[in-house]
């Protein structure tokens, strides 16, 4: 915990110290590279919902690109998973 300390050095919530004796923080937050996947999966449902109504090719195409974009989601999840910490894999 922080203690709260004021300008005046009493409390107050402008600055914070580190309580003595507080266990330093521990590991760092593992995020995930960022990516254009999630907007080509959109792209590519958006694509084949408008196929529906247009033509079959359009479905087709937008099918297709959704496909293959979830597919290299799912593997560069994995690699990314692989990386981490054995006890971080759950």
């Amino acid at each position: 915990m922080a203690e709260r300390i004021g300008p005046d050095g009493q409390g107050g919530p402008v600055l914070a110290r580190p309580t003595p004796g507080a266990q330093p923080p521990g590991e760092a937050i593992h995020l995930p590279d960022p990516s254009y996947l999630p907007v080509l999966v959109a792209a590519g449902t958006a694509t084949a919902l408008v196929g529906v109504v247009v033509n079959w090719i359009l479905f087709g195409l937008g099918v297709a690109v959704t496909v293959v974009t979830v597919g290299r989601w799912i593997d560069q999840t994995r690699r990314e998973m692989a990386e981490l910490p054995i006890e971080h894999r759950r």
